[in-house]
């Protein structure tokens, strides 16, 4: 749940009238200061920012959605097929909007604050990070942040609008994107009802030279999370196996019966991992190995975007959807 308060906010009514015939409402009626709890403190912003700064993992692509171009934002560190530090749905939101490519930080070492300081920004959004509370204390230090609601790289892509949006001061304008995005997820998974009632599970690693372990995203991840947008479930084996505050999981491959009730695997790999998995005695055991359910996404935009963000989101969703209902098709036919 949302964890902010704001002073009382005039014509509300009006506003959600506005939302509701899809105009913008920019913002002006907003009170100031809106104060935004988080996992690592509190944030107080006392005045509309203009100048904008984003940290760690697709945080820039809320202002994006919004109209607004930050001043700085993380460079693309996968899914970069051309190597200039933005993600296609990231140039092309740019390009829409007529501007120049801002700064990049790279955060291949962890945080630039010195790179962020130097944009001078007026508030630094990071509700989708992996923040320690000495990285939000140093950034704190340049600017107001807001940080992630309840704990690291946990934050599903409705909250990380909802907090980066609030810290914008545009609230409203993030509660119209949500639902905007909602209401094409709903369009496009109505086409694919093979997907209701299927459960799907999310391996972050396989090593086709050494398949003793099972690396698996849990279901605090958000792309985990994104399954239940698509229709489909979180096996009870995957949420008994989620540690709380974790979004990462591992096991013995040798307990790999332990996900029986898995009926769709999606992981990162390509053709040689799924050969090594499929003749494995272990793997080869699981019944989403067993009936080819397989998704094997790559380094590429499909694969960087199973990771749902504001722009990648309208972008990818009718081709992610489709090779989840491929797998989901094959899974229904090994189980007749």
């Amino acid at each position: 749940m949302l964890r902010f308060f704001r002073f009382p906010v005039p014509l509300v009514a009006a506003c959600l009238s506005m939302m509701a015939l899809g105009y913008a409402w920019a913002g002006e009626n907003t009170t100031y200061p809106i104060v935004i709890k988080h996992a690592l403190g509190t944030t107080t912003i006392t005045e509309k920012p203009k100048r904008v700064a984003t940290v760690a993992w697709a945080n820039h692509e809320v202002p994006l959605a919004l109209g607004i171009v930050p001043v700085g934002f993380a460079a693309a560190n996968f899914g970069d097929d051309d190597g200039d530090g933005l993600l296609p749905w990231v140039a092309e939101k740019l390009a829409e909007l007529g501007a120049d490519k801002p700064v990049l930080f790279d955060e291949g070492d962890g945080i630039d604050f010195e790179a962020v300081a130097a944009t001078d920004p007026d508030v630094i959004l990071a509700s989708y990070s992996g923040l320690t509370q000495s990285d939000y204390d140093t950034l704190s230090q340049i600017a107001p942040v807001v940080a992630y609601p309840e704990s690291a790289w946990s934050t599903d892509w409705r909250d990380m609008i909802r907090f980066n949006s609030a810290g914008l001061g545009m609230a409203a304008e993030g509660d119209a994107l949500i639902a905007n995005i909602e209401a094409e997820i709903a369009r496009v998974v109505a086409g694919y009802p093979e997907l209701q009632g299927k459960s799907a599970m999310f391996i972050t690693h396989l090593d086709a030279t050494d398949l003793s372990t099972v690396n698996f995203y849990t279901s605090n991840d958000t792309r985990v999370k994104f399954f239940g947008d698509l229709g489909l479930e979180s096996p009870k084996s995957v949420v008994e196996a989620s540690a709380p505050g974790q979004f990462s999981g591992s096991i013995s491959t040798e307990r790999i019966d332990a996900f029986d009730d898995v009926d769709i695997v999606v992981t990162y790999g390509n053709r040689e991992l799924i050969d090594a998995v499929t003749t494995n005695p272990l793997m080869s055991r699981m019944p989403a190995v067993a009936s080819d359910a397989v998704v094997m996404l790559g380094r590429d935009p499909l694969g960087t975007a199973a990771n749902p963000t504001p722009l990648s989101i309208p972008w990818v969703l009718k081709d992610y959807v489709a090779v989840l209902a491929e797998a989901a098709n094959k899974s229904a036919q090994k189980s007749k």
